[in-house]
């Protein structure tokens, strides 16, 4: 009987709040424009510059879900180099915060989805209260570009939960 009553409380959860029982965020990222729209069905929308990766550091297209979020991550195969609000889709490959905002807007990174600090911030915010779907489309512009052997370490802070 107290397996009937917890089954009908959550239903009636579900049913008294559909907003958050389906909510998701849908981030659409176009690697021909380097940019990056997210969508929330609670009413939040963004439009941000992105780096991708550059030749020789292709980034995967396709569609995924986060596999892991942590707040801090350090790519330990780059110099400690820091990734802040790292939303793990594929593998070893994250969207995630940068220092290096002068890239935005143009291929430059290992493979990886860059944004600004900020933009990054308030993204992982919405992914870890709402969950996503990530959606990688397009064919980045890349004259002028050399490449190199993909990015394959990270190593997420020792303090980190997902």
């Amino acid at each position: 009987m107290q397996f009937v009553s917890t089954v009908a409380i959550a239903f009636c959860a579900m049913i008294a709040l559909p907003g958050v029982a389906g909510a998701v965020v849908r981030i659409d990222v176009d690697l021909g424009a380097q940019t990056m729209h997210v969508a929330s069905d609670h009413g939040d929308a963004f439009q941000w510059r992105i780096s991708s990766g550059a030749l020789g550091h292709e980034t995967p297209r396709g569609t995924y879900r986060p596999t892991a979020l942590y707040p801090m991550v350090y790519s330990y195969k780059y110099g400690n180099e820091p990734m802040p609000h790292s939303i793990f889709f594929h593998g070893q490959y994250a969207i995630h915060g940068t220092i290096e905002v002068d890239a935005l807007g143009r291929p430059a990174s290992h493979g990886c989805i860059r944004l600004s600090p900020d933009d990054a911030a308030i993204l992982y915010s919405l992914v870890s209260r709402e969950g996503a779907l990530i959606r990688i489309s397009g064919e980045p512009d890349r004259a002028g570009q050399s490449g190199s052997a993909p990015w394959e370490g990270w190593a997420a802070e020792p303090n980190s939960t997902h």
